[in-house]
């Protein structure tokens, strides 16, 4: 009780006013899908410059007493708290950036800095910024930049303007996060992530030539993991439409992207991504796929699957394939994937995967790995499986590993 009085009634409390306060800030007219009804109170209008970006911070700060008193807490309010109803609070607070403009501005902000600080108010976070963005975006920006915490919302914040701005301006957008970025490095601007993750909300080859137009560098390889979901979301022909329109020019960006998509769709049309990677081309992406394929289909079906890596249209496929599904399969059935290695012709396209398979069942097995690495055709390749099974075998049983290298020295 004691406890409760200390932390939890304050919490209540201020928690309360942040429901109330979106209430009290809500829809100008009618009625919110809560079921409660908001008026807009009567204000003073704000006494600050909404682009005075140094003003804010302190504006802010001295709103609560100089703009805003919060009546009594209504009946609706404390049942609300009573109930801890996250969706009441969410609908308050979305009503109250809803009506978000330079008149009110203050207000909303004083609501969102009530919330706790930290990872738990993104949601919240990402309200404020893109509704802010609509009408100030430099506002907003330095806001984010001046008031947030810099271990864990300064960032988030950012994007999350930028995006907003991306959308209703996207070269003046650019030009901020050009000019803004402290490294001048268009490479590794992180900056220009946040502006194509607000233009493909809006406008997906808008920000797919933004993408393209970046150089290599991290803001680059960011901007790929995100527009890889969005694109997968299109559909599989979309997303293998993208994929294979990349820019060859860069190799590394185009197998990461390859991958990206080929673990994206795997998980959504399995039979479709199966096809696609057995007649695309061959290059670096292509293994990246065979992986994804193997890694979902394994689990349901490994005999259908060793029969499809069979039928692959060519030997480096097939080698890849077979060493991936040996590593995968030996994990779940290891007799089982012994069984098929058996039934496959011993030769230099199973090397690969006699060697994962020897290295998965070493520890368990290190006699039976040695056994197997000596099937192994490539000399070099056989002489290392080997030693790493009898490396193995020394730190569990150093005797019997002693006495297998006595019976087998050369």
């Amino acid at each position: 009780m004691n406890a409760f009085l200390k932390i939890g009634l304050p919490w209540a409390i201020s928690l309360g006013l942040v429901f109330y306060l979106g209430l009290h800030l809500g829809s100008k007219h009618g009625n919110s899908s809560s079921g409660f009804r908001y008026e807009q109170p009567n204000r003073e209008p704000v006494n600050m410059q909404i682009n005075d970006h140094n003003s804010i911070r302190q504006a802010t700060q001295e709103s609560g007493q100089k703009y805003f008193k919060p009546p009594a807490m209504p009946p609706n309010l404390q049942r609300i708290l009573q109930g801890g109803d996250i969706v009441e609070r969410l609908g308050s607070y979305l009503d109250a950036v809803r009506s978000m403009d330079s008149t009110n501005i203050k207000q909303v902000i004083q609501a969102f800095e009530e919330l706790p600080k930290g990872y738990g108010r993104h949601l919240e976070m990402k309200l404020l910024m893109r509704s802010w963005a609509n009408f100030d975006p430099e506002g907003a920006l330095a806001y984010a930049s001046s008031s947030l915490d810099a271990n864990s919302e300064r960032r988030f914040g950012i994007s999350e303007a930028l995006a907003g701005w991306a959308v209703k301006d996207t070269k003046a957008s650019i030009a901020w996060a050009e000019a803004n970025h402290p490294d001048n490095d268009k490479a590794n601007n992180p900056l220009l992530v946040g502006i194509i993750k607000g233009l493909m909300e809006t406008d997906l080859q808008a920000a797919n030539r933004l993408f393209l137009s970046l150089p290599s560098g991290s803001a680059r390889s960011q901007s790929s993991s995100i527009l890889a979901e969005r694109f997968a979301g299109e559909g599989p022909t979309a997303a293998i439409q993208w994929a294979e329109n990349f820019p060859k020019e860069d190799p590394k960006m185009r197998e990461k992207i390859f991958g990206h998509i080929g673990a994206k769709l795997a998980k959504q049309d399995l039979e479709r991504t199966a096809n696609w990677v057995k007649s695309m081309p061959l290059e670096p992406g292509t293994y990246r796929i065979l992986d994804n394929v193997i890694d979902q289909w394994i689990s349901r079906d490994p005999e259908k699957v060793a029969s499809w890596t069979g039928q692959l249209p060519d030997d480096e496929r097939k080698k890849h394939a077979y060493s991936e599904l040996a590593g995968q399969w030996a994990r779940i059935d290891p007799v089982a994937t012994a069984k098929w290695l058996n039934n496959l012709p011993s030769s230099t396209l199973l090397d690969p995967a006699v060697a994962t398979f020897a290295n998965r069942i070493k520890e368990k097995d290190p006699e039976g790995a040695i056994e197997w690495a000596q099937s192994i055709t490539d000399p070099k390749l056989r002489d290392q499986m080997v030693q790493n099974a009898i490396n193995t075998w020394e730190q569990t049983n150093p005797e019997k590993a002693k006495l297998w290298r006595e019976n087998n020295a050369r």
